[in-house]
């Protein structure tokens, strides 16, 4: 075991905060591990970690100055692993996942909303959990996804690889993208998309574009190009803006999240369907997290990067809890989007 994980599996058994992370297209593992048990609220001029609900009312923080910092690079050269889990499909949860879908196309034909998303929850047993190699296999499998350990004894165990930007702030100037769509990726097929996924992209981009126009004469968004994600495919365009000074940033934060690739379009009736129908609580699962006013790898100030909590599990005892869900517009299929659900379950279920 590294020096980094020996210093994390302590700080885990003796019931303390942590942060495990690594950025996209990094060989860098950065952990902050808090030096007591107390949590921390989210506050706008705090350094740290961020930790914010999909419902955005749990807005917690490992702070930069209540904590101990590590840093260990890591060569994915170094290990192989194999991906031999099969996926079982439950037909309770496929029958119910499709008549939430079913709700949410009656409640989009009613004119209730253009888009929604809805999700899931499936549990499943796991033994002999590794905090190392399982951080590990994150790595090496998900190069260009952000890929974290999150531990609060008030919170829970939350392990990530997200495929989605939500913010990235350098002074002024803010960064971000609209990821929507999934395919599983075949490098020997052409991806071709339908108009269910272009509309459904396209939704996010002019929430998100619209919104940054309101703090910025200056916005600007790529063509909408294919983002590999592990075995998935998803349509993504880039979009950037020069803000009108650095307190607007808490105002956007607001606006945008949760923003339609996780939530739907109008949010608030998207967000009431969610809340009703799903059947469960989504806690942190689709709300953000990530470096908050630091960059830690350079420890430049004004700097926050923060990704949107997808492709995640919650960890209780020997019980996993995974979270997955699909965009819902006019065009969707009940059985299309559940077997989406499977397919990105599988991202997060190779590592175990």
């Amino acid at each position: 075991m590294s020096y980094l994980f020996q210093k994390v599996k302590e700080q885990f058994n003796n019931k303390l905060p942590f942060v495990c992370y690594c950025k996209p297209n990094s060989d860098k593992i950065i952990a902050l591990l808090q030096k007591d048990a107390t949590l921390f609220e989210l506050r706008n001029e705090d350094c740290g970690f961020a930790f914010v609900s999909f419902d955005n009312e749990k807005r917690y923080l490992i702070p930069e100055n209540n904590s101990d910092i590590y840093f260990e690079t890591v060569s994915t050269s170094d290990f192989i692993f194999e991906n031999n889990f099969a996926s079982e499909i439950n037909f309770s949860d496929k029958n119910n996942f499709e008549n939430l879908v079913q709700s949410g196309l009656e409640s989009i034909q009613n004119g209730t909303f253009e888009k929604v998303v809805l999700s899931r929850k499936e549990t499943i047993e796991v033994d002999n959990f590794d905090l190392e190699l399982v951080f590990k296999k994150l790595v090496f499998n998900y190069k260009t996804a952000f890929k974290y350990f999150f531990f609060h004894p008030e919170i829970g165990f939350w392990i990530g690889a997200t495929p989605e930007q939500f913010l990235k702030v350098d002074d002024d100037f803010v960064k971000t993208v609209s990821l929507a769509g999934t395919q599983t990726f075949d490098k020997n097929v052409e991806t071709i998309w339908q108009n269910k996924e272009i509309k459904e992209q396209q939704i996010v981009t002019d929430y998100i574009v619209n919104n940054l126009k309101l703090f910025s004469d200056d916005v600007t968004f790529s063509k909408p190009y294919n983002q590999q994600a592990g075995s998935l495919v998803h349509i993504k365009t880039d979009i950037q803006a020069k803000i009108n000074g650095r307190n607007s940033i808490p105002k956007i934060i607001e606006l945008l999240h949760p923003t339609p690739a996780v939530c739907g379009f109008p949010k608030d009736k998207a967000k009431q369907f969610i809340v009703e129908n799903e059947g469960y609580n989504r806690e942190f699962y689709a709300g953000f997290l990530g470096e908050w006013n630091k960059d830690f790898q350079t420890y430049k100030e004004n700097r926050s990067d923060l990704f949107v909590n997808l492709r995640c599990m919650k960890i209780e005892n020997k019980e996993v809890n995974l979270y997955i869900g699909c965009g819902i517009t006019k065009d969707s299929n009940p059985e299309k989007e559940f077997i989406e659900t499977v397919n990105k379950s599988m991202t997060i279920k190779k590592v175990l």
